[in-house]
């Protein structure tokens, strides 16, 4: 399984431990620094012990979990909603003796649901925003009187409680819903590029060979033409002894032989390569290439005004217009058609396939990540950088693309589908510069 396999298998990131103890002995030193403030500095009455009572409760359950676990330890999902759920009733215990709903901290519900939509799976917010919707309609009914001056005592009106325990409603339900959608679409955005970057690492590892087998060459070439050359000369001075003449002799084929696969291995430095710069032509018919034997014709047809573009090897480039090929071959009943067209702004790639096309539902989302028609496949057994299982394979396409500057749209050329992928970018952005390297035997 690839490392993205095993960390996409879960699909929300564990909450570390230490990111909810430090929330918790913030609300701690906030509740004891508002319950202090209204005893002592607005002389208000109000059950100092039973207050101090639940705040030392908190802060014991810190010190009990910075001592069993370490701070860096990340939570099962069930695990941190239990102790969130703690600190909803934890804190519905302090209204509750603080003049619940009429408290106006008693907002501070909304902040355990805030945590968990933000990074625990919806279930567990759904559950939490259950419990804080029970707890406040609890305090709507019982709870001690609100602190206050007793020589002129306040009484809100059951209008003023009802309308705080609907705004605590909605603000659950609106936290639960739409903070916890945005939230999995930046964590789903986050693990898709992270697949992104390790295909175009693969890719590049993979291209990196080529330099790597072409410094060993260099580096290997010198020690071996040495033990060549002291071979040949160890053979004039030792004509005489025929043993050691045979001996010399092979270490003399043997140093040959390992220069002549040394010189293979140096020919494939893609920056000696003189195919490593490629026409817009001949780069699409090589990503091409692999795809012809699926028993769907690829018809690539070219159009354009003044020289061709002349584009480097890339693969980011090679990837994701493999990918959409691929893509339109398996899709595809009889033919796929690239059309390739430039002018002296623009170049542009059109790969079409005479199959069903885009699903309409699906066309304004192309490019999303987890985006999929085709069933789910077993992360097990499969990667999840490909398409096919996780939606993954149009996204990591057209950001590569985007990478290299191209514009990345879907359209169905007619009802009857036909799916085309249109690839667009200004020519000074993919072309580069013909060399000025002077070929051998010629002067400026």
């Amino acid at each position: 399984m690839s490392v993205f396999a095993a960390t996409k298998i879960g699909s929300h990131h564990r909450l570390r431990l230490e990111t909810l103890v430090r929330l918790r002995w913030l609300a701690v030193g906030g509740q004891s620094v508002g319950v202090l403030l209204v005893a002592f500095a607005l002389n208000y009455e109000l059950p100092l012990g039973a207050c101090f009572t639940l705040i030392a409760l908190s802060a014991w359950l810190n010190v009990i979990l910075l001592i069993k676990y370490p701070a860096n330890y990340r939570l099962r999902s069930h695990y941190a909603a239990a102790m969130l759920a703690y600190d909803c009733m934890q804190l519905g215990g302090l209204l509750y003796l603080t003049g619940g709903l009429s408290n106006p901290f008693a907002i501070l519900l909304l902040a355990p649901i805030s945590v968990s939509a933000t990074t625990l799976p919806f279930r567990w917010t759904v559950g939490l925003s259950v419990l804080v919707v029970g707890i406040a309609t609890a305090l709507g009914f019982f709870h001690f009187p609100l602190p206050w001056d007793p020589q002129t005592p306040v009484q809100f009106p059951n209008l003023y409680t009802f309308g705080v325990w609907v705004g605590i409603v909605c603000g659950v339900s609106f936290i639960s819903a739409y903070t916890n959608r945005v939230a999995h679409e930046a964590r789903q955005l986050a693990d898709a590029l992270s697949a992104t970057e390790l295909v175009l690492a693969r890719e590049t590892h993979i291209t990196a060979l080529d330099g790597l087998a072409a410094a060993a060459a260099h580096e290997l070439g010198t020690p071996l033409a040495t033990i060549a050359l002291a071979g040949k000369e160890a053979l004039s001075d030792l004509s005489d002894k025929e043993s050691v003449k045979q001996d010399l002799e092979l270490i003399s084929e043997q140093a040959a032989r390992c220069r002549t696969i040394l010189q293979k291995l140096r020919n494939l430095n893609a920056g000696e390569d003189p195919f490593s710069e490629l026409t817009l032509s001949d780069f699409v018919a090589e990503v091409v290439e692999p795809h012809r034997f699926f028993g769907i014709e690829i018809v690539i047809n070219k159009k354009g005004e003044g020289s061709e573009p002349l584009i480097a090897r890339n693969a980011g480039l090679n990837y994701g217009l493999g990918n959409f090929i691929e893509n339109a071959v398996d899709f595809a009943q009889q033919v796929v058609t690239i059309d390739l067209v430039w002018s002296k702004d623009q170049v542009l790639i059109n790969i079409t396939d005479d199959g069903a096309g885009f699903a309409p539902e699906m066309l304004v989302r192309l490019g999303e990540p987890y985006l999929t028609s085709r069933p789910k496949d077993d992360l097990i057994d499969n990667d999840p950088t490909e398409p096919g299982g996780l939606g993954l394979g149009v996204f990591i396409a057209k950001t590569l693309l985007e990478r290299s500057g191209a514009q990345v749209g879907f359209a169905n050329l007619n009802p009857n589908g036909h799916a085309c992928v249109n690839i667009r970018w200004r020519r000074q952005v993919i072309e580069i510069e013909k060399s000025d390297k002077v070929p051998a035997g010629e002067m400026r």
